[in-house]
């Protein structure tokens, strides 16, 4: 093949990718980069921000580094560039000394186009000195929200990258990310001494996807009926708030007759690796993780993404979810919460030894979160709103199908705030509710909640229904719940000033599992229209891709998304020059893994 550098942007694209036509902002951020501009993308998971570093780094003269934050993510993206005929690597701690000397002195003598590195290596001295001496097409910051205080995953080690725009100022930077609100927005670009003219914003709107939140009465079966009914062979992502529920979780799951691994912080390096390594290149596999799993995850099939709790923003339920649906098929965002996942949450920002300053942005974009989760609207309009963009109602989330009812809950609100001032402020949700519905047990009569006048002024509720407006009222601030004393309900400020100036208030009413919305039966995707025919070659080609991928040890997807798959099963070529016009094979792809599948679509006719 011709000298990299020597190609346009859109022979790269075809001869290398495949395609041949950039998708969205593509086109245009990748002239600006290779006009030697910095630049801050934000593009939804599954648009394709990877070729946005990548192609540029192919077109300019030198070689493009680019930081990441884990090394299975390097390495999945140097798996994937090496099958497509570049010359990438990654160096991290998982190689040798002599591994690692020998990388860096290759990358001194210029061989490769991509170096993958995470930021704690770059921001190494030695490694800094080894840059000084290297022609540098642009750095790229990949999961560029971690650099950021505002954002959901800030890490201190990304934040020190600021040190790019002082030592190499003339090379292009890159800031790339899915998740980033305007506060984070402008905190990269303050970091990196990027411009106002160099953001590109491509929307976050993710419509394959079907968002659905609802309220946790018993959250594993409630898990496993969503599981049964919609995604009974598929792969899916379960995230979990503590390591203890992902490990029950997952054995719960497997106890089932599921493929369920767990993933948290607290297992081993190995265990994590080889749990991650089957959900990558195995199907019907979920993950049953904490956050501490996920983040550039390229799966492109995976169909669901469930949370047990609530995560402590709107940046990473969005990002978290992202993770279903890459390739572009429909997918479904599932959630359910329950008042002690909020009271959770504000006491991790409470507990956190961060500044005051930071501890108020943190209520804020989890307040952000809960008028998300609480909605009776569209959420994809209040998910969208958040980051600057805009939708008309969408029609694929559980709001826009089957709207919630409100309804004027002044009097029970009142009721509930007057029932916890009355036990002093001193009991939990299950005690409250116990003396609103005049249920006498040990308790109540031991501490003489039987004889207060709150006692048996919420029977026309059940003890159900009650849970969620004592959920609501904790979402809206009026009360709060004190989890470093027994899980206390005392009311807040502004549940006080509700109160005394007689304020109203609608809440959503109780549902009961049975009025929860299926999603949408989607628009039918081509290949679901296939014929028996036409879905046995599929099988037939999945199985060679699977086969070739297990002798390589790497996933399938590395070797053909199902996306080409289906397009050999539709083109059906009978020649290595009809399967190049296939979108997705590339040049150097024909011509390792031409011949094989050509051999299986034979066999089929």
């Amino acid at each position: 093949m011709p000298d990299l550098h020597q190609l346009s942007p859109q022979t790269v694209l075809s001869k290398y990718y495949g395609y041949e036509q950039f998708r969205g902002k593509q086109q245009d951020i990748i002239d600006h980069v290779i006009a030697g501009k910095h630049a801050l993308i934000v593009m939804p998971t599954g648009a394709g921000k990877s070729l946005c570093y990548q192609i540029p780094s192919l077109c300019r003269e030198g070689v493009g580094i680019i930081i990441s934050p884990l090394i299975a993510l390097m390495q999945n993206q140097v798996d994937a560039l090496q099958q497509l005929g570049i010359k990438a690597i990654a160096i991290n701690s998982h190689q040798t000394m002599e591994q690692q000397q020998s990388a860096q002195c290759r990358l001194e003598a210029g061989e490769f186009d991509l170096v993958y590195v995470s930021p704690e290596r770059l921001l190494m001295d030695d490694f800094l000195e080894r840059l000084d001496r290297v022609s540098i097409a642009l750095f790229a910051i990949d999961e560029a929200h971690c650099m950021s205080q505002w954002g959901h995953d800030f890490r201190p080690d990304y934040a020190r990258l600021s040190i790019l725009a002082k030592r190499f100022p003339s090379i292009p930077r890159l800031a790339l990310t899915a998740t980033a609100d305007a506060l984070t927005r402008q905190d990269i670009q303050n970091q990196l001494g990027l411009h106002a003219d160099s953001q590109f914003i491509a929307g976050f709107d993710r419509p394959n996807i079907h968002y659905s939140i609802t309220q946790g009465e018993n959250p594993k079966q409630q898990l496993l009926h969503f599981i049964k009914k919609n995604h009974q062979q598929d792969c899916g992502i379960v995230y979990c708030l503590s390591r203890k529920n992902v490990e029950e979780t997952a054995d719960w799951l497997t106890d089932q007759g599921f493929v369920a691994l767990p993933y948290h912080a607290g297992l081993s390096a190995a265990i994590r690796q080889k749990h991650q390594q089957r959900f990558l290149k195995e199907d019907n596999v979920m993950i049953v993780a904490t956050i501490a799993f996920g983040m550039g995850i390229d799966k492109p099939n995976v169909r669901f993404v469930a949370h047990l709790n609530i995560p402590k923003n709107i940046e990473a339920y969005y990002q978290e979810t992202g993770r279903a649906g890459r390739d572009g098929q429909t997918a479904q965002a599932w959630m359910v919460y329950r008042l002690a996942d909020v009271a959770r949450q504000r006491d991790f920002i409470e507990s956190s030894t961060a500044p005051e300053q930071q501890k108020r942005i943190w209520h804020q974009k989890l307040n952000a979160l809960l008028g998300l989760a609480e909605a009776p609207s569209c959420r994809r309009q209040i998910l969208l709103r958040y980051f600057g963009d805009n939708c008309r109602p969408c029609g694929n989330c559980d709001n826009c199908l089957s709207p919630p009812k409100k309804f004027d809950a002044t009097i029970d609100v009142q009721k509930a705030l007057s029932c916890i001032y009355r036990t002093k402020q001193f009991f939990g949700v299950a005690h409250i509710i116990t003396v609103l519905c005049g249920k006498s047990n040990a308790k109540v009569r031991e501490h003489g909640h039987d004889k207060l006048s709150t006692f048996g002024i919420g029977e026309h509720i059940s003890q159900k229904a009650w849970r969620v407006i004592f959920r609501q009222i904790a979402a809206l601030g009026l009360i709060h719940v004190d989890v470093q004393h027994y899980n206390r309900l005392r009311i807040t400020d502004k549940g006080f000033e509700f109160l005394r100036q007689k304020q109203t208030i609608e809440l959503t009413e109780y549902r009961t599992l049975k009025d929860t919305p299926d999603r949408k039966k989607p628009k039918q995707q081509a290949h679901e229209a296939a014929s028996e025919s036409d879905q046995t070659l599929f099988e037939a080609l999945r199985a060679k891709r699977l086969e070739i991928a297990q002798a390589q040890e790497v996933p399938p997807y590395i070797i053909f998304h199902d996306s080409v798959l289906w397009g050999l099963v539709r083109e059906k070529p009978t020649s290595l020059k009809a399967m190049r016009h296939v979108s997705g094979i590339g040049d150097v792809k024909l011509k390792r893994y031409g011949l094989p599948f050509l051999e299986v679509i034979e066999s089929a006719d």
